[in-house]
């Protein structure tokens, strides 16, 4: 897709992508109980995503940073997010895959899919995020503006002049 609404397509799917792995990495991924020496009773423990594969969580926070960088940025700059983004998928896959055929809860194979939609995502912005539209101008600095001479004052404080002084 191109244009607007593949953009708009591309950083909802890194959303969502991003968001179900940081949610399945908070949520509990296995529970259990210990045992203690006699007569204290066993113990229960419940392990989190994130307490088994450490970093999960902050890829899925690199994902989601990674949709609003699509949206920031342009031609080459906006391929160089999506490989980034292929690599945070990739990495997000892999974590929670290791843990998906052996968990009791159907979390990690949500975070294994969150990380198949950043791959994804990721893969769309390589391909096609330099044909997208930028954001508009009105959001850049233009240093050929000035209101009421203040560009002027600060460009002569930058070159080490008092301007109060004439």
């Amino acid at each position: 897709m191109s244009g607007r609404k593949g953009l708009t397509l591309t950083v909802l799917l890194c959303i969502v992508g991003a968001g179900l792995a940081f949610i399945g990495a908070g949520r509990t991924w296995e529970s259990g109980y210990t045992h203690n020496v006699a007569p204290l009773p066993p113990s229960s423990f419940d392990q989190t995503g994130g307490d088994l594969v450490p970093g999960l969580a902050a890829l899925a926070l690199v994902g989601l940073a990674g949709a609003g960088a699509l949206l920031a940025t342009r031609g080459w700059g906006r391929r160089v997010v999506g490989v980034l983004l292929v690599l945070v998928g990739v990495g997000l896959l892999a974590l929670s895959l290791g843990r998906a055929f052996d968990a009791s809860t159907a979390w990690p194979a949500l975070t294994a899919a969150g990380g198949v939609l950043v791959v994804l995502s990721g893969l769309a912005a390589a391909a096609a995020g330099h044909r997208w539209p930028a954001m508009g101008a009105r959001y850049e600095r233009s240093p050929k503006k000035s209101v009421g001479g203040t560009t002027d004052t600060w460009n002569a404080l930058d070159r080490g002049e008092d301007p109060t002084v004439r």
